[in-house]
């Protein structure tokens, strides 16, 4: 455990440091900047303090902006990026080294010059985040070249009381300017852990909105799906009456003597007999699909085959222009919610159809077989259309995701067919090989055990 979080805490820095390095990029070219401003407006300073000295201290500090404008240039690079860290260090020692040479000139350690040798080590340990390690060598290069300059000035330099009060303060501010630069560092990538968790947060949240919604939409679905079976359950019942009439006028009819005299009326009343007992059937398979009472549940024994002849007759018109073939196991009980199964068979027939007609197939075949295994009933619903891409394979069963014209689809209907199954003990498979063939599996428990 603690092997992990530490490798999380190492590749975390890892990231910090990278976007440090962009950041710094950008800081260390707007310092190139100040500095050459600060440089210039320093010959104020030797106007006032080193009047005979103003003329090569101009020159001076025009050699050490011209570089640090150099350091500038070369930092907009590709290897300066790289190397930026180098670059930012090289261009911060221009003014120390601009700075040494003024006080080695003028008057050594007793120099007012030392001032800016503090400045400019502040201003890096406090500004520029380029670490602790670089910053402890950017202050002690620093002092050593103060110490150069006061060796050039006078080689008994340790003699001068100043030079020791100074060297104090620049020592200080080095101290100082390290113990900020583990603060900002500290406080730095603290403040991207903070960040990158609530961006992380802020993901999360987002995938459960987005998973709220889709449990919305399919509430909604839902909510209307039951208000529609309701209704149709009503409505069915009320078809069912006319329906029986009608049936009971016409086996009447075909008893009258009259009727059997001729034969053209009499085909004529048989026909309709037979076209009533169709919508009788059909009513009867809408009732078992659209309403289930309270006391019916997943654990109703119930023959597969008859369930499929329901599936068939509910999507005829879509099955009109496809030849359907079934292979199926004699013995078909199985046991779960009839209801439920015969919508998940609707679903795949007419997915199956709608595939094959789009595709125009000179003979569109949808193949239905079932065979028993390991005590569950193994189904097969298989198409000779154009397939699924394997990029689309892999999503057939989200939520809402659909390949249709918007408006042709909601995206639901394997979705639920999958959760139905998975509610049965089973599992809906998908194959496919994209422009050959679709195969959509499942299986079923056996009803022979049902007590």
């Amino acid at each position: 455990m603690g092997s992990r979080v530490a490798s999380a805490d190492l590749a975390q820095r890892a990231e910090y440091l990278a976007q440090m390095g962009d950041f710094l990029v950008t800081l260390s070219l707007t310092g190139t900047r100040i500095a050459i401003a600060l440089v210039i407006l320093g010959c104020s300073l030797d106007a006032v303090l080193y009047p005979e000295h103003f003329t090569p201290f101009l020159a001076l500090r025009i050699i050490a902006s011209l570089l640090i404008y150099a350091m500038c240039l070369v930092g907009n690079t590709e290897w300066g990026v790289r190397h930026i860290y180098a670059v930012t260090v090289t261009w911060l020692l221009v003014p120390q080294i601009m700075i040494s040479i003024m006080i080695a000139v003028t008057e050594g350690a007793a120099s007012m010059y030392w001032g800016g040798l503090l400045l400019a080590i502040f201003a890096a340990s406090v500004i520029l985040p380029y670490g602790m390690v670089k910053n402890t060598l950017f202050g002690v290069i620093s002092f050593f070249i103060y110490i150069l300059a006061c060796l050039w000035h006078d080689r008994e330099f340790f003699l001068v009381g100043s030079f020791y009060i100074q060297s104090i303060f620049i020592l200080m501010v080095s101290c100082v300017g390290i113990l900020g630069t583990i603060f900002n560092e500290w406080v730095g990538f603290r403040m991207f852990q903070l960040k990158t968790a609530l961006a992380g947060k802020v993901e999360e949240l987002q995938c459960v909105n987005r998973n709220l919604l889709d449990i919305k939409g399919q509430l909604l679905q839902q909510e209307k799906m039951a208000a529609l079976g309701t209704l149709s359950a009503g409505l069915l019942h009320e078809v069912n009456n006319p329906v029986n009439f009608c049936l009971m006028a016409v086996e009447v009819g075909l008893e009258d003597p009259l009727i059997a005299q001729s034969s053209s009326l009499k085909e004529c009343l048989l026909d309709a007999q037979t076209g009533m007992r169709r919508v009788q059937q059909i009513v009867s398979d809408l009732k078992t699909f659209a309403y289930r009472g309270p006391t019916e549940g997943m654990d109703v024994p119930f023959y597969f085959d008859k369930a499929l002849d329901s599936a068939r007759r509910l999507s005829s018109h879509e099955l009109r222009p496809v030849r359907v073939t079934t292979d199926l196991d004699p013995n078909g009980l199985v046991r779960g919610d009839e209801a439920l199964i015969i919508g998940v068979l609707i679903n795949l027939l007419t997915n199956a159809a709608l595939a094959l007609v789009s595709k125009g197939h000179a003979d569109p075949l949808i193949e239905v077989k079932s065979r028993w295994a390991n005590g569950r009933l193994h189904v097969s619903v298989c198409d000779n259309g154009r397939g699924i891409a394997p990029h689309n394979l892999e999503r057939i069963f989200e939520p809402f995701f659909t390949t249709r014209d918007v408006g042709k689809g909601l995206g639901l209907g394997l979705s639920i067919s999958y959760s139905v199954i998975e509610n049965h003990g089973g599992r809906l498979v998908a194959e496919s090989e994209e422009g050959a063939w679709t195969r959509m599996s499942f299986d079923l428990p056996s009803g022979e055990d049902h007590g």
